[in-house]
């Protein structure tokens, strides 16, 4: 990807995580029925001003509090976005690979402080391999970057596996001795990729599947290989250039995206699947206690009101809430998932337009969701 655009996404990245949390008069304890009407209010009034192209979700218990979808999910077919539409994740499939890759260490396969040379004897960059540890990958401490680059560009049609997306970074030298600070990597998130292939001995994405979707029951969630034609899946649609220079009239970004996605982000979802991802944490059905809040709990600054990092979710106190979750903004694509551990309440965005256009939302949904 051209620097320009490359900056440009790495930009919105990083406003979608320090998204200011401003004035808040906060919810007092109100009854859901109260709630649900607040919030319905809210968001059919985002889909009258033309606010919303895509859908929300927002639970209790699991249960649905409100929900709206709005907005064409492919301008070509004419087909609307409903709340089964499948929109890309960006780098929200960062938590189901910190999830696969703590099931391994709880099952005894692997150890955080490992460093990447003990389960990739073979990696090329021996200094990277010898220095940087799974705890260092999972929290972006590692001194790896980014792979959004002219090789990516160039063979942005061929990276189908975690295998093809490592030449793109591998002979990057670190930017920093790993564990010396917070600098977000979609490398380091696709050598755990690799990490997980090589000790489960499953393709990265078979092993989501069986171990991550299925348990949850998350039954439309997963990565789709070019070519295959895929019902009720969103097309993103976005106003930057390939210069990164705004475009009078959006386009689709089905030549910005990664093709298939992987361990560093680009699987697809739906709101209703998010929510199941959330209870099947909070039951216990994919890691264990001791494992999930492990997983869950910051353990890294990643600086101003981003609050805190863990393996592959963010920890932060929003006003009175305690939130954790994650999102995903690039051309095309805006999605935010939202725990609220103590409240109960779980919080779903998925757009298929560019990352600023939920950032009021996600705000507002925070808001109306109460103190108790």
């Amino acid at each position: 990807m051209k620097g320009a655009l490359a900056g440009a996404v790495v930009s919105m990245l990083a406003t979608l995580f320090v998204t200011s949390q401003g004035a808040l008069a906060e919810s007092a304890a109100k009854p859901e029925s109260s709630v649900a009407r607040e919030l319905d209010t809210y968001l059919s009034s985002l889909v009258a001003e033309n606010k919303l192209s895509g859908a929300v979700l927002v639970a209790k218990d699991g249960v649905t509090v409100a929900s709206k979808a709005a907005g064409i999910a492919n301008k070509a077919t004419g087909a609307p976005i409903m709340l089964s539409t499948k929109f890309n994740l960006g780098s929200m499939n960062k938590m189901f690979t910190a999830v696969a890759i703590a099931q391994l260490a709880q099952a005894g396969r692997l150890s955080f402080t490992d460093t990447i040379s003990k389960h990739l004897p073979d990696y090329p960059n021996k200094e990277v391999a010898g220095k940087v540890t799974i705890h260092q990958l999972l929290t972006h401490t590692s001194g790896m970057g980014l792979y959004w680059n002219e090789k990516f560009l160039a063979q942005r049609e061929k990276l189908l596996t975690v295998a093809a997306h490592l030449p793109l970074f591998v002979n990057d030298p670190l930017s920093f001795t790993p564990g010396e600070k917070f600098q977000y990597s979609n490398s380091g998130y696709v050598v755990l990729g690799a990490i997980i292939e090589k000790v489960s001995g499953q393709d990265y994405y078979s092993y989501v599947v069986e171990h991550v979707y299925k348990p949850a029951g998350m039954t439309d969630t997963g990565f789709y290989e070019p070519g295959k034609e895929i019902p009720n899946l969103a097309i993103g649609y976005t106003r930057m250039g390939p210069d990164g220079k705004p475009l009078e009239e959006a386009r689709d970004n089905t030549s910005m995206r990664e093709v298939r996605g992987g361990p560093a982000g680009g699987g697809y979802s739906t709101v209703e699947d998010l929510v199941k991802f959330h209870m099947a944490l909070r039951s216990y059905k994919l890691l264990n206690e001791e494992y999930t809040k492990l997983v869950t709990t910051g353990k890294v600054d990643a600086g101003g009101p981003i609050g805190r990092y863990g393996y592959g979710f963010g920890d932060k106190t929003f006003g009175a809430k305690h939130i954790v979750g994650h999102n995903g903004g690039s051309g095309g694509i805006a999605a935010n998932f939202e725990m609220y551990p103590e409240l109960g309440y779980t919080s779903v965005m998925l757009m298929n337009a560019d990352p600023p256009a939920m950032m009021p939302v996600i705000m507002g949904i925070r808001q109306r969701i109460p103190v108790e």
